[in-house]
């Protein structure tokens, strides 16, 4: 299947199954295209070869980030805890083309993240439970390569919910931080 079609297929699913679902771990929460187009340009011009997400879903943001990715020769590594959602990805990778450029990580992120390694990604795309990015912090840092750009999803439409966060992060004389009204607002943190 083309790359392109299945895209489309991913957002009216999302979108559909959203809509009849009422318990936010059953719904797909997919990023929105133009975010998705974004991260892909900032894959090529960062040449991020490398890249990390934590929060797979259905791989339909995935699936942008490997097929810039896959233009540079690199990979990407996803987080994803919930297993019915990680073999709906999986399944998505395969009828994509893209699974050999794509590893699957199977857990809870604060786990996962310290057996990552060090300096390992120049780019990383952030998805997953806002709750916790304040204590996962460290080790995305650590994680994070010099010059890299860390991309948080949901940045506008739920900003109180980082809040503390955001500020911590805007105070740290390491990185500048850009907010960008793309999607739900893509939080662009840039490590100097």
């Amino acid at each position: 299947m083309k790359l392109e079609q299945l895209k489309r297929e991913l957002e009216c699913f999302g979108e559909e199954n959203d809509k009849a679902q009422s318990a936010r771990g059953h719904k797909m929460l997919n990023i929105t295209r133009d975010t998705g187009a974004l991260l892909a340009v900032l894959i090529q011009t960062r040449g991020a070869a490398d890249v990390l997400e934590i929060g797979t879903s259905n791989g339909y943001s995935t699936l942008w980030l490997a097929e810039a990715a896959q233009r540079l020769g690199g990979r990407v590594t996803t987080i994803e805890r919930d297993e019915d959602k990680l073999a709906l990805a999986g399944h998505n990778f395969r009828r994509a083309g893209l699974d050999t450029v794509i590893t699957q990580l199977a857990g809870e992120a604060d786990a996962l993240l310290s057996t990552l390694p060090a300096a390992g990604y120049q780019l990383i795309f952030l998805d997953s439970d806002r709750q916790q990015y304040q204590a996962w912090w460290p080790e995305i840092r650590r994680l994070l390569a010099p010059r890299g750009l860390l991309v948080v999803d949901n940045a506008i439409s739920h900003q109180g919910e980082m809040q503390a966060w955001m500020t911590e992060v805007r105070g740290d004389p390491g990185f500048i931080t850009s907010l960008v009204p793309v999607g739900k607002g893509e939080w662009l943190v840039a490590s100097l």
